[in-house]
């Protein structure tokens, strides 16, 4: 089995889930890592760009898979140089098959971060930037039906940032996709 260090992770979950603060506590528990927030990587298209469901849905779903695709890229690129790369996506089927695609000379691990929807808003009301919790809400039935049974689930509702990022370094087995590297 390969060590954590010798993986790409990837963090998931719905918009307040913990991803970025949970991914960002990850990386200090390596070596040498890197935090590769897709967010900042779609909000690079100016010209054009689409949020997450906008229409054309085409248009904004090729959006998505063009963040995963430039994610993957980056997280291979740290890869090479020996960094462990924490990825901090909503990933979906869609976004999967991208990070399958462009990751399969290295294992992953992928994170879904799932705490209760209630508890979500939650904490999206007490951030000081973004509120798009309410927004996005319906991705958590997304999540749930599509990406089922894939990696290691979370349900942080009662759970600590420290507690999270413990839990997952303790069964990172979880975490490690079939059929990946």
């Amino acid at each position: 089995m390969p060590t954590t260090e010798d993986s790409v992770w990837i963090i998931s979950g719905i918009p307040s889930a913990g991803k970025t603060t949970v991914s960002k506590m990850l990386c200090a528990e390596f070596s040498k890592s890197a935090h590769i927030e897709v967010d900042w990587l779609r909000e690079m298209v100016v010209a054009g760009h689409l949020a997450p469901g906008q229409e054309p849905l085409a248009e904004s779903d090729a959006q998505l898979e063009l963040g995963a695709q430039n994610a993957a890229l980056l997280a291979d690129s740290f890869m090479d140089k020996e960094f462990t790369p924490v990825i901090d996506d909503v990933v979906l089927l869609l976004q999967l098959t991208q990070y399958r695609k462009f990751l399969s000379r290295w294992p992953l691990r992928l994170v879904v971060l799932a705490p209760s929807v209630d508890v979500a808003l939650e904490r999206d009301s007490q951030r000081a930037e973004k509120h798009v919790a309410a927004r996005f809400s319906y991705l958590d039935e997304e999540l749930r039906t599509q990406m089922q049974g894939l990696g290691l689930w979370l349900d942080t509702s009662e759970m600590g940032i420290g507690e999270t990022v413990e839990a997952i370094v303790r069964r990172a087995g979880e975490a490690l996709l079939a059929g990946s590297s």
